[in-house]
């Protein structure tokens, strides 16, 4: 049987204040989470490119890092001192802003929800970059109360998952308008070098990932792998290449097999140098679930290769791929594609393009996924390029 493949390589779009006719979200005071990180840092130093006006308070847990970046950012950042875990210190923070964004991860195994539930008090929209599938859904599980409250509010909306999720609606929606048949089968792909420049936090997240089994959907039927398995070798592109990627337990599997209704899916992930990969392997193989699952022992964990992943990371780069696959059942295949040089810069834009949408009200009341239309960011903020028409295989 013919097989029509669609190459889409897809852009991260955001525009600047005011440019959709929306709600304008100059002036907005934006609070920023794990600021001093990587990715809070560079959501920040993003925001403030495309809405110079904002008002943006830089939270986070050093205050050496958090005045380098109010000195790079300019007149309108300033650095605060906020202890998530009071929930008192960041109501009363929270009360004097427009939209927070939640970066101070990592996301897996915290116990709570505390600030969504602090902004949907104090009436603040939100926005996370949740990369844990239990957080995700402890997080939607407040839609109601976000709802009734008046509340925007955002989670997993980061590069990936987020724009990998806005990315698969994308497909997904263009294959059902063109009657291209149901969609059948959905695969994420997700190549980053090192750690993406991001460092401990991001080391964290992967350690703590390699603690859970992977939920995959076969067939509709919710299925449970083994972590860091299942290797494939994925074509990225002009740039990156063929990678290995290998299963790793994603919050946009089980939404998006939800929300768009694709009974087959599942995320994979690999890194570079090769060699961490086969480490990868070896922690999830060889060190008990129950170190892997205990926060404070992973952290320690993190103190021992951190010196070593920044030492590659010089080597390594940080270059970032995404690529989603999406098969009909009619035998159609379409691929969306995109690939940065580095994470730390896509990652910012991805993050802020979501911020932007809530702040200029494109984001409906309630707790969205990216790829659901009540967030509306992929109408608004994101645009599918098509290079190349279908060919026959």
């Amino acid at each position: 049987m013919a097989r029509a493949a669609l190459h889409i390589s897809m852009a991260i779009s955001p525009t600047k204040c005011g440019e959709n006719g929306d709600k304008s979200a100059e002036n907005s005071r934006v609070l920023i989470l794990g600021g001093t990180g990587r990715v809070g840092g560079s959501t920040a130093t993003a925001l403030s490119k495309l809405c110079p006006s904002l008002q943006l308070l830089i939270a986070g847990r050093n205050r050496e890092k958090g005045a380098a970046l109010v000195s790079k950012l300019g007149k309108n950042a300033e650095f605060v001192e906020v202890n998530i875990e009071s929930t008192n210190m960041l109501e009363k923070t929270l009360e004097d802003v427009d939209l927070v964004v939640h970066a101070a991860g990592p996301f897996q195994k915290a116990e709570n929800c505390g600030v969504l539930e602090a902004a949907i008090s104090t009436k603040t929209a939100y926005v996370d970059i949740c990369d844990d599938t239990d957080y995700s859904q402890r997080a939607k599980s407040f839609h109601s109360e976000a709802v009734a409250a008046g509340v925007p509010a955002i989670t997993t909306g980061g590069i990936y998952p987020g724009v990998s999720n806005v990315m698969a609606a994308e497909l997904v929606h263009s294959a059902k308008s063109e009657n291209a048949g149901e969609p059948e089968r959905l695969r994420f792909f997700y190549y980053t070098a090192g750690s993406g420049g991001a460092g401990p936090t991001i080391l964290a997240t992967s350690f703590l990932l390699l603690g859970e089994d992977v939920i995959a959907y076969n067939k509709g039927e919710m299925i449970k792998m083994k972590p860091y398995s299942g290797v494939l070798n994925i074509d990225f592109g002009k740039g990156i290449g063929k990678r290995d990627v290998y299963l790793l337990n994603l919050p946009e599997v089980r939404s998006t097999h939800e929300i768009l209704g694709v009974p087959n899916v599942s995320a994979r992930f690999g890194t570079a140098p090769f060699f961490w990969n086969w480490g990868m392997q070896a922690i999830a193989n060889f060190v008990p679930r129950e170190i892997l699952r205990d926060r404070s022992k992973v952290q320690q964990l993190v103190q021992i290769f951190d010196p070593s992943v920044r030492a590659i990371d010089g080597i390594a780069g940080e270059r970032v791929a995404i690529r989603v696959d999406l098969e009909c059942s009619n035998g159609r295949s379409t691929v969306g594609l995109f690939t940065h040089k580095k994470l730390s810069v896509s990652v910012g834009y991805s993050t802020a393009a979501f911020a932007l949408a809530v702040l200029e009200g494109s984001t409906q009341h309630g707790v969205w996924f990216p790829e659901e239309r009540g967030s509306r960011l992929m109408q608004e903020k994101c645009s599918l390029n098509e290079p190349s028409p279908p060919k026959e295989q």
